[in-house]
């Protein structure tokens, strides 16, 4: 060996600090280490020893018999040399010299030419007279010399007793087979070690991939929210586009842009809401003293409405204070659903009448808090006949200003600028774009309003659906529950629910949620059906099957519908084929969700906030700083959350 590598292993050796075994030696100290070059370095070239390598060769027997620290498993006890005499092959040497102690002294016959006889394999003949091509551990019985004789027969002798081996003989094998079995346990114990560091670096490597699984789903997610952001940009390209054609054009007020419930670019949030920790309520409002029974807001940080079930004044909140600003007086009875797009908030009620609001009159309405309600049902004789005021100016939407609605009711009704009455029982749902309005009520019916005029310029009855359902065809299916046209329904509708927290309610509303696109027209009902209207017809085309207790709630893209009901489960259905995509379970009735393509937000009858993942299948709860009673209603928008309980608070969530 080269003197670099001698020095090499020398520094080696000088680094090494410990002891072995407790043992101390003469400094610098020894270890195995050490001890496996010097063999090698003396062997290569012995007329270079060094001081060094002579220290070595004096302590090699110390450190042969110094106990080595073995891990767990192993046979305690062994030392290093002891361990590895137990795994080499000379290890079974033992086992073979005392075969051949015991062997029988006598001739001998071959066994494995008789085995391979028996199978019809054919041999080769033995090459030497008088022997065997048999293995000498072959064992073999022959007929004694004198056993064809006749005379007394004698009985046959053991074999065992030919050989005899004496008492040191006996001791002998006695240690060596302990020994042997010493070698057996050493062997099972690195065996079994090798077996558990497999198995710990298998358990590495799935870790490893369930994280890269992890990673890829977070790409596929990063994916979907980018899509979603590209269309959002470019519908708000075009409603540019379009703003600026119409600037030209007239001085007419801009027109807003499309629902908020179908928008999928991304919303404008502080740069401080990043700072938010997710899946925590950081904000409460708690002015509410009943359950919540509906909300919306505009935008995050932008304006809220909410109500609840004994107060007929649903509260106005600014989000970005968290701060009441006023409440939207008129209604006769609780409040029970609500939509909000930037200043134009619609209510619907108990008392059947639908109230359109200018959400940018509230600051002014005087004693909003205090003092006697302000009237609004109070509209003028034409409204009542049916006709058009003679001031008003129908041209323009009932979002280019405050000037187009103050023609509807008085100076004294503050930010009510219309009310839509035609239910006879309570407005349960409704969704409105632009001009048009859909609302659904108790009366089993849905109605279709001018927002511009103020009328109705269609019903379509439920019940009539029911009993003359579409002719089977694509897309339609068969009843699956026990609802479909039953009497039960001409009456009054009430189903009892459950919560998580044992608390029940009845559950009153026909019509659980209906939304529109275009001419299409999707509704969930008690009936547990999801029905699909074509709004120039009034005439529902397609009925969609599957839930067994009512569709409490409902929306629905481009693709695919999604349906929360009473029977504790959401369906994704497939607008193309009117198939059920996918069935998520719960344990509790639904009675809210949000959907988009990464997520499925859901009030499940608990007081968490259940949160499904469409990438991954995987469920989450929002738990911390949230409801103390089961929540009933929720809306989010890009990753802000507002959820309202049956403990009358609302809660604000970053996602």
């Amino acid at each position: 060996m080269t003197p670099r590598m001698i020095n090499s292993a020398s520094t080696v050796a000088s680094r090494t600090q410990n002891s072995v075994g407790g043992s101390t030696l003469a400094k610098p100290r020894l270890d195995f280490a050490t001890l496996g070059r010097a063999p090698l370095r003396m062997g290569f070239n012995p007329r270079r020893m060094t001081s060094r390598d002579l220290q070595i060769m004096e302590a090699t027997d110390e450190l042969l018999e110094a106990e080595v620290p073995e891990p767990d498993g192993l046979a305690s006890n062994v030392s290093l040399l002891r361990g590895f005499n137990a795994t080499i092959p000379s290890a079974d040497q033992s086992r073979t010299r005392r075969r051949q102690m015991r062997n029988v002294d006598t001739p001998r016959i071959g066994l494995k030419k008789l085995g391979m006889n028996a199978r019809g394999l054919l041999m080769e003949e033995d090459d030497h007279e008088g022997h065997s091509v048999a293995s000498e551990d072959d064992i073999v019985v022959v007929p004694r010399a004198n056993a064809g004789k006749k005379g007394k027969k004698r009985g046959r002798e053991s074999l065992s007793t030919v050989k005899t081996l004496g008492k040191e003989e006996l001791g002998r094998q006695t240690k060596e087979i302990q020994r042997d079995k010493e070698n057996l346990h050493v062997r099972r114990s690195l065996i079994n070690s090798e077996i558990a560091e497999i198995t710990n670096k298998i358990e590495a490597l799935d870790s490893i991939r369930a994280k890269l699984e992890q990673d890829l789903l977070k790409l596929q997610e990063d994916e979907l929210e980018l899509d979603d952001e590209l269309a959002g940009v470019k519908e708000r390209m075009e409603f540019e586009q379009e703003s600026t054609r119409t600037t030209k054009a007239s001085a007419q007020p801009l027109h807003l842009p499309p629902s908020s419930r179908r928008r999928k670019g991304p919303a404008f949030l502080p740069s401080e809401h990043d700072e938010l920790p997710t899946g925590v309520a950081f904000m409460t409002l708690d002015s509410h003293t009943t359950p919540i029974t509906a909300l919306d807001f505009s935008e995050p940080y932008g304006t809220l409405v909410s109500a609840s079930q004994e107060d007929a004044q649903p509260r106005v909140w600014d989000l970005f204070s968290g701060t009441e600003i006023g409440r939207l007086r008129g209604h006769r009875g609780a409040v029970k659903c609500i939509q909000v797009e930037d200043h134009v908030c619609l209510t619907g009620g108990e008392d059947g009448n639908v109230r359109l609001w200018d959400l940018r009159r509230v600051e002014d309405d005087e004693g909003w808090g205090e003092g006697e309600l302000v009237s609004l049902s109070e509209v003028t004789e034409e409204e009542e006949d049916g006709r058009e005021p003679e001031h008003s100016d129908t041209s323009n939407s009932i979002r280019d200003g405050t000037e187009s609605f103050t023609g509807s009711t008085s100076e004294k009704s503050g930010s009510c600028v219309r009310v839509l009455e035609g239910h006879s029982k309570a407005v349960t749902a409704l969704y409105f774009e632009d001009e048009c309005l859909v609302t659904g009520a108790s009366d089993k019916t849905l109605r279709q309003w001018d927002l511009t005029t103020g009328q109705c310029v269609m019903t379509m009855d439920i019940l009539w659906a029911i009993s003359h359902p579409p002719k089977s065809g694509p897309g339609v299916a068969a009843p699956m529950n026990g609802y479909g046209g039953s009497s039960s329904m001409i009456g009054d509708f009430s189903i009892p629910t459950s919560y998580g927290d044992g608390s029940w309610d009845m559950y009153e509303d026909f019509v659980g949620g209906v939304q529109f696109w275009g001419y299409g027209l999707v509704s969930g009902s008690g009936d547990g059906a999801v029905r699909m209207w074509d709004m120039r017809t009034g005439q529902a085309h397609r009925s969609l099957f599957g839930h067994t207790a009512p569709v409490t709630c409902l929306q629905f893209d481009e693709i695919h519908i999604a349906s929360g009901s009473l029977d504790n489960t959401i369906r994704i259905w497939d607008l193309r084929t009117g198939g059920i995509f996918e069935t998520i379970k719960f344990d509790h009735p639904v009675t809210g969700l949000q959907f988009d393509t990464r997520k499925i937000i859901a009030a499940t009858g608990e007081n968490g906030v259940k949160i499904y993942n469409r990438t991954s299948t995987q469920q989450s709860t929002l738990y911390t700083n949230g409801h103390t009673k089961p929540v009933e209603r929720l809306r989010y928008m890009d990753r802000y959350l507002v959820t309202g309980g049956r403990d009358a608070a609302l809660k604000i969530w970053s996602l």
